[in-house]
């Protein structure tokens, strides 16, 4: 994934741990748990506290982590990755809050059913935890399998969900 040098970003604390928010111009282009897999390195990037996208995209997530936002709000730039990982993502944003997937269901939702270990690897790597939210896809039989933000994140988001 590529970022552009005007990306500025902000930490968030959640209540699942800190986080990492970053904007692209008018757009939502990262929302990471701090240190999670595939998260590039922020060092270059300004700090904006001030940011009112950012400011925005903490408000609804703090809507979201008290149970009152099911749905996010926010322009998103799905953009830094490949055209297969943007369609995977794009996909990801079908999944209803409460609701889950498999990996397989999705490979034959964007077409591609025999892509499965392709759109693993697209999940693992979504840009904007939570906001587009590749936490709802699990392994065959419901398994819960890997999650880029840690596997205990993705059993609580799965449980805050399920109580909204």
């Amino acid at each position: 994934m590529k970022f552009s040098p005007d990306t500025v970003q902000c930490r968030y604390a959640s209540p699942l741990g800190p986080m990492i928010l970053a904007a692209q111009g008018a757009r939502l282009a990262g929302v990471w748990f701090e240190g999670q897999r595939h998260q590039p390195d922020p060092s270059e990037w300004q700090q904006d506290e001030a940011n009112p996208l950012l400011q925005k995209t903490m408000t609804q997530l703090s809507e979201y982590f008290a149970g009152r936002r099911q749905v996010f709000d926010l322009p998103l730039d799905l953009e830094n990755g490949t055209p297969f990982q943007q369609t995977v993502w794009r996909a990801l944003l079908a999944i209803a809050c409460g609701a889950h997937t498999s990996y397989a269901a999705l490979s034959a939702a964007i077409g591609k059913p025999s892509a499965v270990r392709a759109v693993g690897g697209a999940v693992g790597r979504n840009p904007l935890s939570i906001v587009v939210p590749c936490h709802r896809v699990l392994g065959a039989h419901g398994a819960l399998t890997g999650y880029a933000g840690g596997l205990e994140r993705k059993v609580k988001l799965l449980q805050l969900e399920s109580q909204a």
